[in-house]
């Protein structure tokens, strides 16, 4: 496949790996990273979250978890390859039986988002076969540090289990972005950040298009640093 290219960095990307994608380019550009000095990426897939964050904050460092061999070396391919290489590193590792010796300021992940089918596409991936919700959140939950944050991108449908379950770990929602498709539709993702420390939820809405095939301003501005291709016509 041909490589997916932004301004600072190459993505090389497989059929088999689940590919670069509107979800991950908005967990990448949206996640709240300015303060953290350690973050972890949970199902690297390509590495393009984590490379989008290394970016934005050149002074924290990266580690990034896949339970999918064939990404995990992808993942590595791409990491090796971008200007910020020292800062990341990544593992063939289930979260489930990860330990770290230190805590994190920014767990990410854009996570297995519908309940197991017959369908063997993108199964790791896109299903809750590996890890589903409530095990994110409890290991999450076990590593991040004390103002610590859990940022995930999920469908609009899965998120009151999503903030039911976090808050049964002790972890609140600080933060909730909805992501619509284009101006005027309903909320297709979320974006939600939870911490250890309650506090008043930042509500607000994101829109992808202003009308179809044509990007809003608001997309536009926000990933001018990462995009090299123009609006759309």
């Amino acid at each position: 496949m041909k490589p997916f290219t932004f301004k600072q960095f190459d993505i090389q990307q497989s059929k088999n790996v689940f590919r670069v994608g509107t979800d991950g380019v908005l967990l990448g550009a949206l996640a709240n990273a300015e303060e953290a000095r350690e973050v972890l990426e949970v199902g690297t897939g390509t590495g393009l979250i984590s490379l989008m964050l290394a970016q934005r904050n050149s002074r924290a460092n990266f580690l990034g978890l896949d339970i999918n061999e064939e990404a995990a070396a992808l993942t590595r391919v791409n990491f090796g390859n971008s200007p910020f290489r020292v800062r990341l590193q990544n593992k063939y590792q289930d979260f489930k039986t990860f330990e770290s010796a230190h805590a994190f300021d920014l767990i990410v992940s854009n996570p297995p988002y519908f309940e197991e089918s017959g369908s063997d596409k993108d199964k790791i991936a896109r299903q809750t076969v590996e890890l589903n919700f409530s095990q994110l959140i409890a290991k999450a939950g076990l590593h991040l540090s004390d103002s610590g944050i859990l940022s995930v991108i999920i469908p609009a449908e899965a998120g009151s289990l999503f903030v039911s379950v976090a808050m049964e770990h002790k972890l609140f929602l600080n933060r909730r972005i909805h992501i619509k498709g284009i101006e005027g539709a309903k909320t297709k993702r979320l974006i939600l950040e939870f911490s250890a420390v309650e506090k008043t939820v930042d509500e607000s809405d994101f829109i992808i298009e202003k009308s179809p095939r044509q990007y809003s301003d608001q997309y536009l501005e926000l990933t001018k640093e990462f995009h090299v291709f123009k609006e759309r016509s």
